[in-house]
């Protein structure tokens, strides 16, 4: 071999050694200048969630939330739904938090579609979405308010708690963290977190007035008010045309009502409320589904 293309090629590479050295140390010192230091307390925090990444503390998953109940007094250790209770107390023991009552609650469908034999105004051919067919004419059921049933919410479920029987949405109280993520997925707005210290409940979201209920549903809510007159805690009100309860009042009242919300509703659209009784769950929290 020519030695003049020898050493050409053992020049080339020692320049580009040099090259790659130079810009090594280069990136090196700027990491160095410009690394953000990491709070240990916060990769303590980190660690002690419960890795869901669901949103339901409201932060942008866990690392966000992580920074910000260390960084900011006002964030309370006990938002992070499926850890329960042993991880907010774990969080207020590292951040020095008072740790408050954490409410177990969980989704609670706000429908009776099925039990009201709602008829479908239309069939809807398209994306198997939920959003895409609410665009179409508030989707194809004849009650404007009445679940899709297309199941987005248990697509979108990160623990695998809501299961579709018979196109409608069937939530696992055993696997519900109360994350809020079908809440926040249902066009429909249908789906809510109802405590599982409830007594009573409505499972119906219509805003039409009484007659048109009546027209596409046997047991839909007629927004007669009697509930809300008969109720002697005041917990019972008609808000943006539709029921709402506080349960604090209610529970607060007792059961010396003796439920006659639901004992006086016309339509029996008042119901008992029996959360716990089916619960077999553990409080030490839930893993999201593989």
């Amino acid at each position: 071999m020519d030695p003049a293309l020898v050493k050409l090629a053992l020049g080339g590479v020692a320049l580009l050694a040099c090259i790659g050295l130079f810009f090594g140390i280069g990136l090196a010192l700027a990491a160095h200048k410009f690394a953000v230091e990491t709070d240990p307390l916060i990769e303590e925090v980190l660690e002690s969630l419960a890795g869901a990444q669901c949103g339901g503390c409201g932060y942008p998953g866990c690392e966000g939330y992580a920074i910000a109940v260390v960084n900011d007094p006002d964030v309370p250790p006990n938002l992070c739904y499926p850890g329960k209770e042993s991880v907010a107390n774990r969080v207020a023991e590292l951040t020095g938090k008072k740790m408050a009552e954490m409410e177990d609650m969980i989704a609670l469908v706000r429908c009776s579609r099925q039990e009201g034999r709602v008829s479908h105004k239309h069939e809807y051919i398209g994306f198997a979405s939920c959003t895409a067919a609410n665009l179409g004419f508030g989707g194809p059921s004849a009650c404007n308010y009445a679940c899709i049933g297309l199941g987005e919410c248990a697509e979108a479920c990160p623990f695998d708690a809501i299961k579709m029987e018979d196109s409608f949405p069937v939530v696992d109280p055993d696997k519900c963290v109360s994350c809020g993520t079908c809440v926040k997925t249902c066009p429909k707005q249908v789906i809510v977190l109802q405590s599982l210290k409830a007594r009573v409940y409505v499972p119906c979201s219509t805003k039409d007035l009484g007659k048109k209920v009546k027209e596409v549903c046997e047991v839909g809510c007629i927004s007669c008010q009697i509930c809300v007159k008969k109720c002697p805690a005041d917990a019972v009100a008609l808000e943006n045309g539709l029921i709402q309860i506080d349960q604090a009042k209610c529970l607060d009242y007792g059961p010396e009502c003796h439920e006659v919300c639901v004992e006086k509703c016309p339509r029996d659209i008042f119901r008992i409320y029996e959360g716990r009784k089916v619960l077999k769950r553990a409080d030490a929290g839930l893993k999201m589904a593989s």
